[in-house]
């Protein structure tokens, strides 16, 4: 077999190998792409989404409303996986 022979034979093989590759990737079914977030399941209802949905209803005047900060501060504590900070006693 000379120089010519061997290098269309390695050629066609390599592009069968690559073609077989494509072919294979192509029909693969779809997993979920490992970077999207996956939501857990949560409950009908969750009373930090609700104040989260008022205060951005409220808009600029959210920045002054009490129970808005309350609401961004826990919001902020369940994000950075803090506990919750003791709620200041009243009436003092």
């Amino acid at each position: 077999m000379d120089g010519k022979m061997l290098a269309r034979l390695g050629a066609i093989v390599f592009v069968a190998v690559a073609t077989t590759a494509t072919v294979i990737e192509l029909n693969r079914k779809e997993d979920a792409p490992a970077s999207s977030p996956v939501r857990p399941h949560q409950s009908d209802r969750d009373p930090l989404r609700e104040g989260q949905r008022r205060c951005q209803q409220l808009g600029q005047q959210a920045a002054n409303d009490v129970d808005c900060l309350r609401v961004w501060a826990e919001t902020r504590d369940r994000f950075l996986g803090r506990a919750p900070a003791p709620a200041a006693p009243e009436g003092r």
